[in-house]
């Protein structure tokens, strides 16, 4: 089935009466079961040098990092974030409520069941099978944009402008800037500037395996750097990808159907 919406919308309609059920968890509640199957798969042999190319599977969300520390702006921006956790899915006002793209660098951490590269002349394609996001990694020595949204420089994009390179035969690092700040870091709903540098390292730790670790480094945000996910992805050895799009028409029928009545059923029994 091309995404959990539907699945949750036929199979929790008899149960709004019980609880809320905010389809974040829900979906986390599925597991991945073709990474669950393979997490286990032995090595395969030594990785290839330089090389991260094909299919892989991972779980539904990234291992998080720390809680970060924010600064005062980053504390005004993130009260008025309207998590699920805080209020319920109901009520949040998470962009992925109605399938608002997740932009970067959300789409490294959650909802990361899949994931896939392509090497081109060039650059590296990164495709994230969840939404089917796709990202250019422009591996040509050039550098990052350091005036998005300014006079002269180009526009935030959701998954902003990522450059790449090798670090020894088994690591590729990531960096990322110029995403929309209208995004989420991730569904705990902490806030990014435009100007936020992100970095992605992808270790092949032999053919079967890739570890990937999300770092952060927003001054305007954060007093800090901080780590914001990390993840275990293995190989697939048929290399196919599962479609799994967030429907916009879904989603608002999730919130009509099942978040609000479950909502109303709580409070009348508080």
């Amino acid at each position: 089935m091309r995404n959990f919406f539907a699945r949750f919308i036929i199979g929790l309609m008899a149960a709004v009466v019980l609880a809320p059920m905010a389809m974040g968890q829900a979906g986390a509640g599925l597991g991945n079961s073709l990474y669950n199957k393979l997490k286990d798969a032995g090595p395969g042999g030594p990785a290839p040098k330089r090389s991260v190319t094909g299919v892989w599977t991972g779980p539904l969300e990234s291992m998080r990092g720390e809680e970060p520390v924010m600064t005062p702006l980053g504390q005004k921006l993130f009260a008025v974030h309207k998590t699920e956790a805080k209020g319920g899915w109901a009520d949040s006002n998470d962009p992925w409520k109605t399938c608002d793209p997740f932009g970067f660098p959300r789409s490294a951490v959650n909802e990361i069941r899949g994931i896939s590269f392509a090497e081109m002349p060039n650059k590296i394609v990164v495709m994230h099978h969840y939404n089917r996001i796709w990202r250019e990694v422009w591996m040509d020595g050039r550098e990052l944009p350091k005036n998005v949204d300014m006079k002269g420089g180009p526009d935030s994009t959701w998954y902003g402008y990522s450059v790449g390179h090798w670090e020894g035969d088994s690591t590729l690092v990531i960096d990322t800037t110029g995403s929309d700040d209208s995004s989420w870091l991730d569904p705990r709903g902490y806030p990014h500037s435009v100007g936020g540098h992100y970095q992605e390292r992808y270790t092949r730790v032999d053919h079967n395996h890739l570890e990937m670790t999300a770092t952060v480094d927003d001054p305007q945000i954060y007093t800090k750097p901080f780590v914001l996910g990390t993840s275990k992805f293995v190989w697939v050895p048929d290399q196919t990808s599962e479609e799994q799009i967030c429907v916009p028409s879904e989603a608002i029928s999730y919130v009509n159907v099942i978040s609000k009545p479950a909502a109303a059923k709580s409070a009348e029994g508080k």
